[in-house]
This record gives C-alpha cells, sequence and structure tokens, in this order.
C-alpha cells in the first residue's frame, strides 16, 4: 500500500506535469487529484477550464489552480444537485475551502492570479494579449512558476481529502 507521503507526491508531481505540458491550472489541479484519489467526474474538468488564468485568463480573479482544488474537496463535501433542488441549506464544503483558501494566502499572500504573478514574477501580465502571454512563458510560467502553484494546490487539496476519507 502506498504512503501517504508518496500519494501527496504523486499528486503534486502530475499537476506540476499537466500545468507544464497542458496549461489551465484548474484542469490540472482537479485532473491530478482526480486520477490519482479517484474523486471527482471528467465533466468537471470540462467546467473548470474557463477558470483558468485568474478567470477567463483576465488575472483578476481567483487563482485557476485554487479554483481546482476547491472543486476537488467539493467533490466529496459539496452540496449534491439533489441537496441543492431541495433547498438544502446546511453544507460542510466551506470550513474545508477556506483551509485551501488559506494555504494560498499563507504561501502566496493572495488568492487573486494577479498578485500571485506579481510575487513570482516580480510583476502582473495581460494573459489575453499574446506578446505578454509570451514574456509569462518566457519567464517560466509553465517550467518553474505556475507549474509549482498548481502543484501545491494539488497536494495541500489532496491532503484535506485524505483526511476526510480517513
Amino acid at each position: 500500500m502506498e504512503s501517504r507521503k508518496d500519494i501527496l507526491k504523486k499528486v503534486y508531481d502530475k499537476a506540476y506535469e499537466y500545468e507544464a505540458e497542458r496549461g489551465s491550472c484548474p484542469q490540472c489541479v482537479y485532473s491530478a487529484i482526480m486520477e490519482i484519489l479517484e474523486v471527482g467526474t471528467e465533466d468537471t474538468v470540462q467546467a473548470l477550464d474557463g477558470m483558468a488564468g485568474g478567470t477567463a485568463l483576465t488575472a483578476n480573479g481567483t487563482c485557476g489552480a485554487l479554483v481546482g482544488g476547491i472543486a476537488a474537496i467539493s467533490s466529496i463535501v459539496g452540496r449534491t444537485y439533489k441537496d441543492f433542488s431541495a433547498g438544502e441549506r446546511k453544507r460542510r464544503v466551506f470550513m474545508y475551502a477556506k483551509k485551501l483558501n488559506d494555504k494560498f494566502v499563507e504561501e502566496y499572500g493572495s488568492i487573486i492570479c494577479k498578485d500571485i504573478h506579481q510575487k513570482l514574477f516580480g510583476r502582473t501580465f495581460n494573459l489575453l494579449d499574446q506578446d505578454d502571454y509570451a514574456e509569462f512563458d518566457r519567464m517560466g510560467a509553465h517550467v518553474d512558476k505556475c507549474t509549482s502553484v498548481s502543484g501545491n494546490a494539488a497536494q495541500w487539496a489532496a491532503e484535506i481529502i485524505l483526511d476526510l476519507q480517513d
């Protein structure tokens, strides 16, 4: 049986690899967790795509890696459609999502994509501008910067999920 440490490393490495090769941080984080921990659904991967780059590549919103991690956590403890339809209001997801949110604030000082860019790169980017996106890549976004954010998000979310499953 694989140790918890080995599982978390696999999740980190898979999210890092996906970000390096494929991009779309929320999809990378969620897919790594889905594949390794066997939680969530493939449809959610598609639904997360527009959240990349701080929402629609604007960098103005929540880091997509955090969104992917929260989506994975929500797949375990989030309100189901059946409960939503029935008007159920009690939910436990927020305490777990906040744990991941707080890890981001602790590590990066913010959950906002452009703030994380400022910390990692020393500047922000307009990811919708072709030249600025090329500079983002040239400065290591998909080599060691956003890749590590995706790896961290996946590992931190996986820790929360494993704790929930215990």
